[in-house]
């Protein structure tokens, strides 16, 4: 630092250089639903460049927007999970093959494994023109190589809002490695991530929790 006297003031020149503070990573945010949010949740978290993943609703009105009340299916609501990343790191093109082909099976209408319903339908929420273009164009070429026996019946459609799940539903993966439920349906899912795509897998995850 040195000072600069202009006019009998003292004008105080900060040397930026080395001093500028690391700046904040550029962040985009992804929405999906495919099927319970547990173990999509459980899979974003464990991608490297994803800032966080959050379990949370959308697609219907906010006052219907919590467990008991999307569980009756008929809210318009979908179990969900909010990304945000750097793009940086990792591209929207590779969390939607993390999405498509680890995370759930996108030709299950309305339902995913073992949960029957609308709240569990396989969608795509995008957040800019760029997002949707990309998820129509990953959705056409899945369909063209016939890369699954069955129809794609992911819908592709904007975000208009999201809510936090509770509480007790972020991080489930983590906080209850031996459920039944986790380990028959989830813990595939976060092993397929990591034999399928190394170059993207972290560990440890990243959680809400420490948010």
């Amino acid at each position: 630092m040195r000072k600069l006297w202009v006019g009998g003031l003292a004008v105080v020149i900060v040397a930026l250089a080395g001093f500028a503070p690391n700046p904040k990573p550029k962040t985009e945010i992804a929405v999906f639903s495919g099927g319970c949010f547990w173990g999509v949740q459980a899979v974003f978290e464990h991608v490297r460049g994803v800032l966080e993943a959050e379990s949370g609703y959308t697609g219907g009105p906010a006052n219907t927007a919590h467990y008991e009340r999307v569980s009756e299916g008929d809210t318009g609501n979908a179990e969900s999970v909010r990304v945000v990343f750097d793009p940086s790191q990792v591209s929207y093109d590779q969390l939607l093959a993390v999405f498509f082909t680890v995370a759930h099976d996108p030709t299950q209408l309305n339902r995913q494994g073992p949960d029957v319903g609308t709240q569990y339908r396989s969608a795509i929420w995008y957040t800019t023109p760029a997002q949707e273009k990309a998820a129509e164009r990953y959705i056409s070429f899945l369909t063209r190589s016939k890369t699954y026996h069955d129809p794609i019946v992911t819908t592709v459609k904007p975000l208009n809002g999201f809510v936090a799940a509770e509480a007790y539903h972020q991080d489930y993966f983590v906080r209850h490695p031996t459920s039944p439920y986790i380990v028959i349906n989830d813990v595939p899912k976060v092993k397929a991530l990591q034999r399928l795509y190394p170059t993207l897998w972290r560990d440890p995850p990243v959680l809400m929790a420490s948010k």
